[in-house]
């Protein structure tokens, strides 16, 4: 990986076709095509040619006089598609898509998913206006024009005819900024993908270079990928085994650099194979279906005779429950046939006692006497030549009885295979990653590393905010100076507090545009929901959850079904409306802590559980890469379980940070 491509990802790369208009509408019309022909990434077919000559006709008839230029197929590589045409002139972008027949539902979220995805991660675009088009036979000429807070417009409907016509009346009600096409043309393009959009340009093998695009400060994405694949290669070549830690704040890309080291070492692509391991159900789920998906869609397309579970299957060899490596395993005693191995978020492995007591209960094997980390390292220590071992550390995440924390991976280093080199991040000293003495016997190994590049150090969950993880933190810490400070810098990423649920259901849905996602979220704890239709009981299905449609009752988009912490882990909505209950309570001398059992609520004394509870609220307040607002019962007095009491100094205190009230 180049250091200099991050900043200079040009659009000439990314459109099959540009020119000013004047030379477009003049341009004999075989040389358009032949340019898109040259530039197709596949094999044009004559529905394709037709497809083009229909809107190079379009465009030439209704383009005439206009000052600007245009970009036929723009690619856009966050989202792996391509815009039919976008239009520049005036200091507007235009991005319009073609339909043969009508402009539906799924046109005009597809339209304004890319006007979105221009406005928010080409550097150019930031202070343009961009109207999103759909062109269709069958749609009205005259179109509402509606200008959001942004700049970009709701999608506009328009026939062919009518195309000039809107083109004009979006100028007149545009402001109107300098917007060069040679600086447009060469600005940064730099988008933050969902994990899920991640995992699916990864995995087809479709822009794994564009991780280079994603800025995470000094400390970025690219850098850290570079030093893993070099720990890879000196493994191989010198054939040593290492152990890496690598941290970062949350949404700062860990489980990114994990995927994308793992697609660089796929079964189809490498001789040496990696796996993406996680203890995170849900996660795996998700985007094992998601890629089972997308895979399947993409070879249907090309023509294969394929069955979407036999797409799945390869897919479940690429990425794993850590549990099932595990298992596996133990039927065995040879190595796996992976080199490389990525644990994510490795801090949530199981100490000795929860293991031990698993492998009593569950595979009748007593006695056993290793913790997880222990056991993990020595299935990869069975390889005679090289292995390495990746591992991906949250700090103050941990949600789970059992999970043994980091310094569980380092002891077991240290005590049982000191012939392992171990590369350590330089921020692993973090009290938030509670590695405590085991760090420091680490380090004093010959065979230790203290490494910068190893550390993520902004969240890019948030494209808009790289401090809502900061925010976050300092309000969990009742650091009320720091939260306020923090919160006056999420200038463009709105945080809402209500009283009224049906109010925070209408903003995220207001909020949401194109196929954004949004949803309700809870603790595991919120016993007392249930007057506001939400069940934690319910198991909610997380796969159907984060992929299905607004069709689906069981999609976070119904708003009906409301995800808890450990549903939601390592994945990522655009809004999020947070459900605050008693379980967690302001009090005059920090956090109360709560369990409901039976009839009433119970104190939580024991220290790691009132841990677990605060990493749960962590854990939902930073799922939002857009923006949330909270929501705190009012309660009520007739039901003592809901006092208004239990909820009122939460709300208070919310406030006095500085989150405003919607409405």
């Amino acid at each position: 990986m180049s250091d200099q491509a991050p900043d200079s990802l040009l659009v000439a790369s990314r459109a099959w076709f540009s020119a000013p208009l004047a030379d477009f509408v003049q341009m004999p019309t075989e040389t358009i095509l032949g340019t898109l022909n040259t530039n197709a990434e596949f094999s044009v077919e004559p529905d394709q040619r037709d497809a083009w000559l229909s809107q190079i006709e379009t465009l030439r008839a209704q383009l005439p006089g206009i000052d600007g230029s245009i970009y036929l197929e723009f690619n856009i590589p966050r989202m792996g598609k391509r815009i039919d045409a976008v239009v520049l002139t005036r200091g507007v972008v235009f991005v319009l898509e073609f339909k043969l027949t009508k402009a539906d539902r799924a046109a005009i979220d597809q339209v304004w998913d890319y006007a979105l995805d221009l406005k928010n991660f080409h550097e150019a675009t930031h202070a343009a206006t961009v109207v999103p088009i759909v062109v269709a036979a069958d749609a009205p000429t005259n179109a509402i024009m509606e200008r959001h807070e942004d700049g970009v417009f709701t999608p506009i409907t328009v026939s062919p005819a009518g195309l000039s016509q809107v083109l004009e009346r979006a100028h007149e009600t545009s402001a109107e900024v300098s917007l060069k096409a040679s600086d447009w043309h060469d600005a940064p393009y730099r988008p933050t993908p969902t994990i899920i959009e991640a995992a699916r340009a990864l995995y087809s093998q479709h822009g794994v270079e564009a991780i280079r695009c994603f800025d995470a400060g000094k400390q970025n994405l690219s850098a850290t990928s570079m030093r893993l694949e070099e720990i890879v290669r000196n493994a191989r070549r010198n054939h040593r085994k290492a152990i890496c830690f690598v941290t970062g704040v949350p949404g700062a890309g860990k489980t990114l650099v994990g995927l994308n080291l793992a697609t660089q070492h796929r079964g189809e692509v490498s001789a040496d194979p990696a796996v993406f391991l996680s203890g995170n159900g849900p996660l795996v789920a998700v985007l094992r279906e998601a890629l089972t998906r997308d895979e399947f869609r993409r070879r249907k397309l090309a023509g294969e005779n394929v069955r979407k579970g036999k797409v799945g299957e390869s897919v479940k060899v690429f990425i794993q429950n850590v549990h099932h490596f595990r298992d596996d395993n133990l039927q065995h005693a040879g190595p796996p046939a992976e080199h490389v191995a990525i644990f994510d978020e490795a801090q949530r492995a199981w100490d000795l006692q929860m293991t031990a007591n698993f492998m009593r209960r569950k595979k009748n094997r007593v006695g056993f006497n290793q913790s997880e980390p222990e056991y993990l390292i020595s299935c990869m220590d069975r390889h005679d030549d090289w292995a390495v071992i990746a591992c991906l550390v949250g700090g103050g995440q941990e949600i789970n009885t059992g999970e043994a924390g980091i310094e569980a991976w380092l002891e077991a280093v240290v005590r049982k295979f000191p012939h392992w080199d171990v590369h350590v991040s330089a921020n692993l000293h973090d009290t938030e990653y509670a590695a405590g003495a085991a760090l420091r016997q680490a380090l004093s190994h010959d065979r230790a590393h203290l490494e910068d590049h190893l550390h993520l150090a902004v969240s890019m969950r948030s494209f808009r905010a790289e401090h809502v993880s900061s925010f976050v933190k300092a309000l969990l810490d009742q650091d009320t100076n720091s939260a306020k400070a923090h919160l006056g810098q999420l200038d463009r990423y709105p945080v809402r507090v209500t009283r009224d649920l049906g109010k925070a259901k209408e903003w995220v849905r207001r909020k949401a545009r194109g196929s954004e996602r949004y949803g309700l979220v809870c603790s595991s704890k919120a016993m007392r929901l249930k007057p506001h239709a939400i069940d934690v009981r319910h198991n909610v299905n997380p796969v159907h959850w984060f992929l299905n449609g607004s069709n689906d009752t069981r999609s976070s988009l119904y708003l009906e079904d409301a995800a808890t912490e450990f549903q939601v882990q390592g994945l990522e909505l655009d809004w999020a409306c947070v459900n605050w209950d008693a379980d967690l309570r302001v009090t005059d001398e920090g956090w109360s802590y709560h369990d409901f059992r039976g009839t009433s609520w119970t104190n939580i004394r024991k220290e790691s559980n009132q841990k677990y509870l605060l990493n749960a609220y962590r854990v939902l307040l930073t799922r939002a890469r857009q923006g949330m607002v909270i929501f705190v019962p009012k309660g009520d007095s007739r039901d003592p379980t809901r006092a208004s009491a239990l909820y009122d100094a939460t709300f208070e205190y919310l406030c006095s940070l500085g989150i405003r009230q919607l409405g």
